[in-house]
C-alpha cells in the first residue's frame, strides 16, 4: 500500500473510530433498550411495533432524495478543494430542503394513517402511524445535520447525536409502557427520540459550523443553482435506498396477511441482535465516503485500485468473523438475551445460569443466522463498492443497479412469500423465512452488475484470493466454536462467552497460517490505527500475536 493511500486508511480509520465509539455506546445503550422492551412487551405488541414502524421507514427515504449524501459529497470536495466559501450555501440549502421536504411529507403520512393501517391488515394501528408521522419531519433535521457532520469529518458530532437519540429511546420508551401505554409508549419514546436528536443536531451545525462561514460569504445565496446540482447527484441514490431500505419493509408487510404479530415479534428480536454486525460495516462505510470523494479516478487510477481493493480486505478481516460469529452462536445469543422469565427476572432469580433456559423468542436464533448470511457480501467488495461509487458521483449507474434489483426482488419476494403463507400448512416460520431469502436476492442482482461495472470502467475489485483465505479461517473458526458449544452442556450464557473465545482464538490463530494477513497487513493496520490512543494498544496486542504466527517473508 503507498502512502498516500495509508494516509487516507489512517484518516478512514480515525474516523470510523469516533464512528464506532458513537455506534457502540448508541447501539449498547438500544440494546438495553431492547432488552427492557423484551422484559415489558409480548411478543404479539413487539410484532405490532414492528408493523407500526413500517410506513413513516418507507415514507422516510422518500422524502430526502439523495440531498443528504450530496452535501456529504458536495461538503467534502469543497473543503479538500479549500473553497470553504461555497459549503456556506450547500449546508442552507440542503436544510431548506430537507424541512420542506419532511414538513410536506409528513402531512401526507398523517392524512393518509387509516389507509395505511387498513393495508396492513391492522386498523387499530392507525393512531399509531398518525404519530409517527411526527418522526418524518424530525428526521429530515437529523438526516441534515449527520450528513454534514460526515462531509466535515466531525464524527464526534455524529456520535454525540446519535448517543442522545438512543439514550431519549431507551429510556422513554419502557418508562412508558410501564406506565400503561403499551406499544403507544414505545412509539411516543421513539417520535421523541428523533425530535430530541434532530434539534441537537441542527444547533450543532448552526453555531459551530455554519456561522463562522458567514464571514467568508460574499455573493447573495442561490438556492436553486446550489440545489439543482445536489438533486441530479442525490434522486438516483433514493433508487439504493429504496432497494437496501424500504424493499425489507416492503417484504414486511407482504408477510403480515400470513404471519402473525407473535411471529413477526421474533423476527423483530432477530434483527436487533443483527445489528451488532453494524458496529463493524457502518463507521467503516461511513469513513470511505468521504475518503473515495477525494479520489481523482482519472488522474490517479492505481491509488483508486489500491485503496478500492485494500477496504474490501480490512473490512472483511473486521466484518467476517463477526457475521461468522453471530451465525454460529446464534442460539445461545438469543437465548442470553431473551430469556422465557425476561433477562432482568433471570439474572434476579439466577435461572439464566441454568442449563436449558430457552428463549422467550423461539424462532428468533433461525431469524436471525439466515438474516446475517447477507453481509458476507462484504468479501465481494458490496460495502466498498457502495462507498466507492456514491464517493466519485457515479449515483446514475446506483440507481440502475437498484431499479435492477427492485425489479427481480419485489415480484420473487411476493411470490416466495404468498406461496409459503398458503401452501405451508400453518407453518408461519416459512413465511418469515420467505422473506429473509427475498432480502438476500434483493442485493445480488445489483452487486453483480456494479462489481462487473467497477471493474470494466475503472479496473478495481476486491482480491478474491484473500477474500476466500478470510471466509476459510473464519469457517474454520466457526467449525471449531459449533463444535465445542455442541458437546458442553452448560447454559447458553457460558456457551456464548466460551464459543466467542475459541472462535478468537482459532480466527487469530488461522488468519497469518492460511495466508489471510502478512506481515505487512499487520503493519498497516497498526499505522492505521495509530492514532486511536489507548484503542490503538488494545488492537496492537491480537496484532503482534498474529505477526509472530506470520510466515517469514
Amino acid at each position: 500500500m503507498d502512502d498516500k493511500a495509508l494516509q487516507m486508511g489512517k484518516s478512514s480509520t480515525a474516523g470510523s473510530f469516533y464512528l464506532l465509539i458513537g455506534l457502540v455506546c448508541s447501539s449498547v445503550i438500544l440494546a438495553l433498550g431492547t432488552l427492557l422492551l423484551g422484559n415489558v412487551l409480548s411478543a404479539d405488541e413487539l410484532g405490532l411495533y414492528s408493523l407500526a414502524l413500517i410506513p413513516s421507514t418507507v415514507i422516510a427515504y422518500f422524502r430526502d432524495l439523495g440531498v443528504s449524501s450530496a452535501m456529504t459529497q458536495r461538503i467534502a470536495n469543497l473543503r479538500a478543494a479549500n473553497k470553504h466559501g461555497e459549503i456556506h450555501d450547500v449546508i442552507f440549502s440542503g436544510i431548506l430542503f430537507e424541512i420542506i421536504s419532511g414538513a410536506v411529507l409528513s402531512l401526507v403520512c398523517f392524512a393518509i394513517a387509516n389507509n395505511l393501517a387498513m393495508l396492513l391488515n391492522h386498523p387499530e394501528l392507525s393512531s399509531l402511524i398518525a404519530l409517527m408521522s411526527v418522526a418524518i419531519f424530525a428526521s429530515s433535521l437529523v438526516s441534515a445535520a449527520l450528513a454534514i457532520f460526515v462531509g466535515f469529518e466531525k464524527m464526534k458530532f455524529k456520535s454525540l447525536t446519535e448517543i442522545l437519540q438512543a439514550v431519549t429511546k431507551t429510556f422513554l420508551g419502557p418508562l412508558l409502557v410501564l406506565l400503561g401505554y403499551s406499544v403507544l409508549g414505545v412509539v411516543l419514546g421513539y417520535v421523541t427520540s428523533i425530535v430530541v436528536s434532530g434539534l441537537l443536531g441542527i444547533l450543532i451545525v448552526y453555531f459551530l459550523l455554519f456561522r463562522p462561514l458567514r464571514k467568508l460569504k460574499i455573493d447573495k445565496c442561490n438556492v436553486k443553482q446550489n440545489l439543482l446540482p445536489m438533486l441530479k447527484y442525490g434522486i438516483p441514490l433514493t433508487f439504493s435506498g429504496i432497494a437496501t431500505g424500504v424493499l425489507p419493509q416492503i417484504f414486511t408487510s407482504f408477510m403480515s396477511p400470513y404471519a402473525s404479530t407473535s411471529m413477526l415479534g421474533n423476527y423483530q428480536a432477530a434483527t436487533y441482535c443483527a445489528v451488532l454486525i453494524s458496529f463493524i460495516s457502518v463507521p467503516i462505510s461511513t469513513a470511505l465516503f468521504p475518503a473515495f470523494s477525494k479520489l481523482n479516478t482519472d488522474k490517479e487510477p492505481e491509488l483508486a485500485r489500491t485503496v478500492f481493493t485494500s477496504s474490501v480486505k480490512y473490512l472483511s478481516i473486521f466484518l467476517i468473523p463477526v457475521t461468522m460469529l453471530i451465525i454460529t452462536l446464534s442460539t445461545p445469543l438469543i437465548s442470553t438475551l431473551f430469556p422465557q422469565d425476561g433477562l432482568f427476572q433471570a439474572l434476579f432469580t439466577k435461572t439464566l445460569f441454568v442449563v436449558g433456559t430457552e428463549s422467550k423468542f423461539s424462532y428468533a436464533p433461525t431469524f436471525l443466522a439466515l438474516s446475517s448470511i447477507v453481509n458476507l457480501f462484504v468479501l465481494f467488495g458490496s460495502v466498498s463498492l457502495s462507498a466507492f461509487q456514491t464517493g466519485i458521483g457515479k449515483t446514475k449507474q446506483i440507481m440502475k443497479q437498484s431499479l435492477l434489483s427492485i425489479a427481480i426482488s419485489v415480484p420473487f419476494a411476493y411470490a416466495i412469500i404468498t406461496y409459503f403463507g398458503v401452501f405451508s400448512a400453518g407453518n408461519e416460520s416459512l413465511v418469515v423465512i420467505g422473506g429473509i431469502i427475498a432480502i438476500m436476492v434483493s442485493t445480488i442482482p445489483g452487486l453483480v452488475w456494479g462489481l462487473i461495472w467497477a471493474w470494466k470502467n475503472y479496473r478495481v475489485k476486491a482480491d478474491f484470493k484473500n477474500s476466500s483465505k478470510i471466509f476459510a479461517a473464519s469457517l474454520l473458526a466457526s467449525t471449531a466454536t459449533y463444535a465445542a458449544t455442541s458437546i458442553l452442556n452448560a447454559p447458553y450464557v457460558i456457551l456464548l462467552i466460551t464459543g466467542a473465545i475459541i472462535f478468537l482464538l482459532v480466527y487469530l490463530t488461522c488468519m497469518p497460517l492460511i495466508g489471510a494477513v502478512n506481515r505487512a497487513d499487520i503493519e498497516n493496520l497498526k499505522i492505521m490505527t495509530s492514532g486511536l490512543g489507548i484503542i490503538s494498544k488494545i488492537v496492537a496486542i491480537p496484532l503482534i500475536i498474529m505477526q509472530k504466527i506470520c510466515k517469514k517473508p
